[in-house]
């Protein structure tokens, strides 16, 4: 065994001691509770008064989906790990920050989850996606496997824009959600690209991928939305993976950050402290609030009448908080656009905070695409995993200093 391994498997027993902590104190009820503060809460979009609205900010955050390590599922591979305990932390942030869309896309943002009460059809095919088995569009497989074409083995360690690639081929799969995920590179979002994109009638480019339909486990159903739904406009995931600074957040750029949270088409951001992702969906004050996924919790398997035990999918606890200085400067942005009209709200919004004083724009927003960029084939909607060689020249060295952990 060579010093590789060794710490591999030491870091991997910090990871494992770290969950088992954590799943004690859920259970215990050890997590600090909300601040009593008269600063607003920002949760996705939404505005909450702390002193009088409590109970409704812990339902809104109970009510998003929590994706935490799983052990005891079907070998990724077949051969492959039966956890992603160590390792699958900012896999499972992709899992929640998709999640969100699709919840948005099919229950709407304001849709709440009730402990104990029959769900609807529509949440049950939502969390299905993502249960820890092969043929589930957004598993923990289907990611893993599908990174391995990002340059990732499976058991690697991802940062933000190699999850955000894996969730864009992933997508183009799911022909209920009919999503188009765009990952905006070079810190800038271009408008025409985007409509091409979501938009296809204009070139005619329609065509679905060959098996799209095999995945998930199941057809689609009665739950399935009409195909003129998606005729003019297809619901957009926009996910942004920003660089905010060198070895820490560069506070020229918090108060900006801050706004996305604020934005009626917020995702919220995966990111993290050093070495450790998570799924950020608001802030109070100074500090950031997060859902985290460094929990280790037995795989679930749905029931013969297709439900789902979804109690563990859910964090009935307050919220994590920490100060937005502490935050890794390698991130990744997420925005729901579900119609044009919200694309076209969402820019109006972005361009009125470019010219806000107090902090620094971190992404650009154009109508075209500059010269200085590199062309892709926008309209290519099938997986191409020769892709990867591009991406490599910025992003993948973030990936590598976001996910080393050091002893």
């Amino acid at each position: 065994m060579d010093a590789d391994d060794h710490l591999i498997k030491y870091e991997s027993f910090l990871y494992n001691d770290t969950a088992t902590l954590t799943y004690d104190t859920l259970r215990f009820g050890e997590f600090e509770d909300f601040p009593e503060t008269s600063e607003p809460v920002w949760i996705l979009g939404k505005e909450y008064n702390a002193l009088t609205e409590k109970d409704e900010i812990l339902s809104d955050v109970t009510s998003r989906l929590w994706f935490t390590y799983r052990k005891n599922f079907p070998p990724i591979g077949g051969t492959g790990p039966t956890s992603d305990t160590g390792w699958g932390c900012m896999l499972r942030c992709g899992q929640m920050v998709l999640g969100e869309a699709l919840m948005c896309r099919h229950l709407s943002r304001d849709w709440r989850w009730v402990k104990g009460k029959k769900q609807r059809e529509e949440y049950i095919s939502i969390l299905n996606a993502f249960i820890d088995k092969k043929d589930s569009y957004y598993s923990i497989h289907q990611i893993a496997q599908m990174g391995v074409g990002e340059g990732k083995p499976i058991g690697q360690w991802y940062g933000p824009n190699t999850v955000a690639q894996v969730l864009k081929k992933l997508a183009v799969f799911d022909t209920w959600s009919r999503l188009v995920v765009h990952v905006a590179m070079d810190n800038t979002v271009v408008i025409e690209e985007i409509k091409r994109l979501c938009m296809p009638w204009l070139d005619g480019a329609c065509a679905e991928p060959e098996g799209a339909g095999e995945l998930n486990g199941c057809l689609e159903g009665a739950c399935a939305l009409a195909d003129e739904e998606t005729a003019l406009w297809k619901p957009l995931v926009l996910l942004i993976p920003l660089r905010l600074g060198l070895s820490d957040i560069n506070e020229a750029y918090i108060e900006t950050l801050k706004q996305c949270f604020m934005l009626p088409q917020s995702l919220g951001v995966i990111g993290g402290k050093p070495n450790s992702a998570h799924y950020f969906i608001g802030y109070v004050g100074e500090e950031l609030i997060y859902l985290d996924p460094h929990t280790t919790q037995p795989a679930v398997e749905p029931c013969e009448d297709a439900q789902v035990q979804d109690e563990t999918y859910h964090c009935q606890h307050p919220p994590c908080r920490m100060h937005i200085c502490e935050l890794d400067p390698s991130i990744a942005a997420g925005f729901f656009c579900r119609t044009e009209d919200e694309f076209d709200d969402w820019c109006m919004r972005i361009r009125r905070l470019s010219c806000k004083r107090g902090g620094l724009p971190m992404f650009e927003l154009v109508d075209s695409q500059p010269s200085h960029m590199v062309i892709v084939d926008t309209l290519n909607l099938t997986p191409d995993f020769s892709d990867s060689d591009r991406l490599e020249r910025f992003f993948d060295s973030e990936d590598e200093e976001f996910e080393i952990l050091s002893l």
